[in-house]
C-alpha cells in the first residue's frame, strides 16, 4: 500500500468530492465535521482519523484500498472498456464493455419513472442500476449497459458514473440537486430530456420496468440491506469488482431466471 502525504490525501479528497459535485460545506456536514477543518484536510494541513476516512469513503463512493492505491483517479475516463476475460475457468465468460449511451438512456429512463419520488436519492439509483444490470445478464447472458460494479461498504457502486453524470448535467441532459430525507442529506437527479426508447429493446425495457415495479418504493436502507444479500455481492471481495457471472449462482428471491431442477 501507498505511503500517502497528507497533502496527497487532501487532494484526492477535494477531487472525489468535486467529482461528485459536492461543496466543502456539505461534505463537511455529511462527515460531522466544521467545513474549515475540512478545508484543512485538503489542503493538507491537518490528518485524517481512521474513523474519518470511513466516514469519507462511505460518503464519496470509495474503498480505501483504491483510494491509497498509486494508480488512483477521483473519475475516470469515460470510453468503452473491455475487461479481460479469465481464461482458467470453465464459467460463462462475463466480458462487460461499458456502453455510455446506453448507460446514459437507461438512467434517464428510470429517473423518467422515479425521479419524482422522495426515496430516488443517489444511492437508491445506484442499486437499480445494478438490480437492471445484473437482472438482465442472468436472463439472456447479455450486458444490459456494460458498466462494472464494484463492492463498498454501502452496497454496489457503477464505476464511471459519477464522470457520465457531470457530462450529462454539463450537456443538459441532467440537473443535480442537494436536499434531505427524513432528516439525511441527500442527493437527487432531475432529468431535463426524455430517454431516446429506440435505444433500448423490449426485453431490456421489461427488466428495467420489472426493478422500478419492485424496488423504486424501497428506501436507501432497504434496497442496501437487500443487495447485500444477494450472490454477487456476498461472493466478492470489499473493494473488487463485481463479476456478471455470479448471477448464475443467486437463488430465489433474487435469481429472476428458471433454472432447470437438474442444474
Amino acid at each position: 500500500m501507498l505511503k500517502l502525504t497528507q497533502k496527497q490525501i487532501g487532494q484526492r479528497i477535494m477531487e472525489l468530492r468535486k467529482a461528485k459535485g459536492m461543496s466543502q460545506e456539505e461534505l463537511a456536514k455529511n462527515i460531522e465535521i466544521s467545513r474549515p477543518s475540512l478545508a484543512q484536510i485538503e489542503l493538507g494541513n491537518r490528518s485524517v482519523s481512521v474513523f474519518e476516512l470511513m466516514y469519507l469513503s462511505h460518503v464519496l463512493g470509495f474503498s480505501t484500498d483504491e483510494f491509497l492505491s498509486s494508480d488512483f483517479k477521483a473519475e475516470e475516463e469515460i470510453h468503452d472498456e473491455t475487461e479481460k476475460a479469465n481464461q482458467n475457468t470453465d464459467l460463462r465468460i462475463s466480458v462487460p464493455e461499458l456502453q455510455v449511451g446506453k448507460f446514459k438512456n437507461v438512467l434517464l429512463y428510470i429517473l423518467e419513472r422515479c425521479a419524482g419520488k422522495p426515496n430516488i436519492g443517489e444511492t437508491v439509483l445506484n442499486k437499480l442500476l445494478y438490480f437492471c444490470d445484473f437482472n438482465f445478464y442472468e436472463l439472456y447472458e447479455e450486458h444490459l449497459t456494460g458498466a462494472r460494479y464494484k463492492k463498498l461498504s454501502f452496497g454496489p457502486v457503477p464505476q464511471k458514473s459519477d464522470a457520465i453524470i457531470n457530462q450529462m448535467i454539463e450537456g443538459g441532459q441532467l440537473d443535480r440537486i442537494k436536499t434531505e430525507y427524513h432528516g439525511f442529506p441527500q442527493t437527487r437527479y432531475i432529468p431535463l430530456e426524455k430517454a431516446d426508447l429506440r435505444q433500448l429493446s423490449a426485453a431490456e425495457m421489461t427488466v428495467i420496468d420489472n426493478v422500478i415495479r419492485l424496488m423504486s418504493d424501497w428506501n436507501a436502507n432497504k434496497i442496501s440491506e437487500y443487495s447485500h444479500k444477494d450472490m454477487p455481492w456476498l461472493a466478492t471481495k470489499d473493494g473488487d469488482y463485481i463479476s456478471y457471472n455470479l448471477a448464475f449462482y443467486r437463488e430465489l428471491p433474487y435469481s429472476v431466471r428458471v433454472y432447470d431442477d437438474e442444474n
